[in-house]
């Protein structure tokens, strides 16, 4: 899970834990019972260098165990757009991109995923309106804006992409549309769209499916920020 904080204080809670560090800008991996088993980043401490972050957005892994950490949730500090890749146990291996708009850059990397048929590493970038595909060495594949203003994404083992997203729509309320798009996750090309059930009279700022996931039989979760809830919808044959 990645902590993208860099506040002294949260809804009015103090941030900082009993030695008196700001917790944030980590990321952790946790068992199953909640113990922290590592640590990447440096608590509080903004940075971009290898061993630090300046709010991380997510974290994916592979299949062989190396992590993926997307990085530079607007605003940050040093206007950071980027991918970092460690090895399982932690080691930095490498990064790449930097803010800006061309492939390869990121503006707001919101969310990255790792995986499909072809384990490519996808990449919701979300200020871009599109989602970017690579290697896991970083080599650019392909840029899709079909997709969006994407803020989560996920690929199934059948190369089925899930993405959250909102569209300009000028007839809806707020003047957007969201939901979650469903398409191929080798060559973008676009199968269905599940619309957002939240009235956005009624919501927070920000996007709904922040976080997104399906299983082997099709159901969709979204972690809707919006609304402050979950949702699953089921395939239905």
């Amino acid at each position: 899970m990645t902590d993208v904080n860099d506040q002294e204080a949260i809804l009015g809670m103090s941030a900082r834990n009993a030695a008196g560090v700001i917790m944030g800008q980590e990321v952790l991996k946790l068992s199953p019972q909640g113990k922290v088993l590592m640590t990447l980043g440096k608590p509080g401490v903004a940075g971009t260098g290898p061993d630090a972050f300046d709010r991380p957005t997510s974290v994916a892994v592979a299949s062989n165990g190396d992590v993926f950490v997307s990085d530079g949730h607007a605003p940050n500090k040093y206007g950071t757009g980027r991918v970092v890749k460690f090895s399982k146990d932690g080691h930095f291996i490498k990064s790449w991109g930097r803010k800006g708009s061309a492939p390869g850059e990121f503006d707001e990397p919101h969310d990255i995923f790792v995986g499909g048929s072809r384990g490519w590493v996808y990449v919701a970038d979300r200020r871009n309106n599109r989602i970017q595909v690579f290697d896991q060495n970083g080599n650019f594949i392909v840029e899709w804006k079909q997709f969006g203003q994407p803020s989560s994404v996920f690929v199934g083992k059948d190369d089925t992409i899930y993405v959250g997203a909102s569209f300009p729509d000028a007839s809806a309320k707020k003047g957007e549309m969201r939901g979650i798009v469903i398409g191929n996750a080798i060559d973008g090309s676009l199968k269905a769209f599940i619309p957002d059930p939240a009235d956005l009279d009624k919501v927070i700022a920000g996007t709904s499916a922040s976080g997104i996931a399906a299983d082997s039989m099709g159901s969709v979760f979204a972690a809707d920020v919006g609304a402050h809830n979950l949702r699953k919808y089921v395939k239905i044959k």
